[in-house]
């Protein structure tokens, strides 16, 4: 495919007509996109372009990006330079900031800089669109209340998706509506926090300028939801939580809580990916029913 589509948008994004996209490289640990570094006559940039995505997902991603920055950490952010929807024959494609690898990531600066994230609030729960997890669409209509906005937003619309799959048993989809009866007694209501959403290991790079996060799923949530997939899947070292309990520490029943908060993840990745998650699902639903 020709890359000529990202050419124009860079000259148009930086008002330079002359702008040559000179050499490609490709970057690993895209696993949805078709990523490439892109070396110019203005500098390097990062792009990712996807002929068979939602229409939006790189124009959502784009609001997290930019929800993220605004928060002000001490985290790198990559600025967005052009994102659009397929048109024209050209796919949807996304255009940030390059950021040149580095050593390992400072652990400390990791946590402190996630707890300031977290400390920008809202005044509901939800975003100001939707954003996607994955390839999965989330609804971020705002509530004044988490246990409903995690019941609505978050874990029906998978449960109900998975069920129209064929993904779940008669007992399943019981099992899955005791939980959600029980919600109320299991979380408590609290303040929005702006979290990054899908905060695994691949989305927190080491870079140059420090530790840095990418490909966000942004919502303002109760922040303990940020953890359901970072122990999953992890994120953030030990050295990184340290620094972010001493910046904020987290309630003292969080860890009884974060399987619900997994739990997301685990349908997300059960509608996705199928096979083991299914079953991993429904033991974490059993814990709490």
């Amino acid at each position: 495919m020709s890359l000529a589509f990202l050419e124009a948008a860079l000259r148009r994004a930086l008002g330079d007509a002359s702008l040559r996209v000179e050499e490609t490289s490709g970057v690993g640990g895209g696993c949805l996109h078709e990523t490439a570094r892109l070396r110019t006559s203005a500098g390097p940039f990062f792009a990712k372009w996807n002929t068979r995505c939602p229409p939006d997902l790189f124009l959502r991603e784009a609001e997290g990006l930019e929800a993220l920055r605004s928060a002000s950490s001490e985290l790198v952010i990559p600025a967005v330079i052009a994102a659009a929807p397929p048109a024209a024959g050209d796919p949807a494609f996304l255009i940030l900031e390059y950021l040149s690898p580095g050593p390992r990531s400072d652990d400390a600066r990791l946590g402190l800089g996630l707890a300031a994230i977290h400390r920008r609030s809202a005044t509901r729960f939800g975003f100001a669109s939707p954003s996607y997890c994955g390839a999965t669409l989330q609804d971020n209509r705002q509530s004044d209340s988490w246990i409903e906005f995690y019941r609505e937003r978050r874990l029906l619309p998978l449960i109900d998706a998975l069920d129209e799959a064929g993904s779940l048993s008669a007992a399943d989809r019981r099992l899955y509506e005791r939980l959600i009866e029980r919600l109320p007694g299991l979380l408590p209501d609290s303040t929005p926090s702006l979290i990054h959403g899908d905060l695994w290991s691949g989305n927190v790079l080491a870079s140059a300028r420090g530790p840095a996060l990418v490909d966000p799923a942004c919502a303002y949530a109760d922040r303990e939801m940020e953890f359901g997939i970072t122990t999953l899947f992890g994120g953030l070292s030990a050295g990184a939580f340290a620094a972010y309990e001493e910046a904020w520490p987290l309630p003292a029943a969080w860890r009884e809580r974060n399987p619900l908060y997994q739990l997301y993840h685990l349908l997300n990745h059960a509608l996705l990916f199928g096979g083991h998650y299914v079953t991993q699902a429904r033991r974490t639903a059993h814990l709490f029913t």
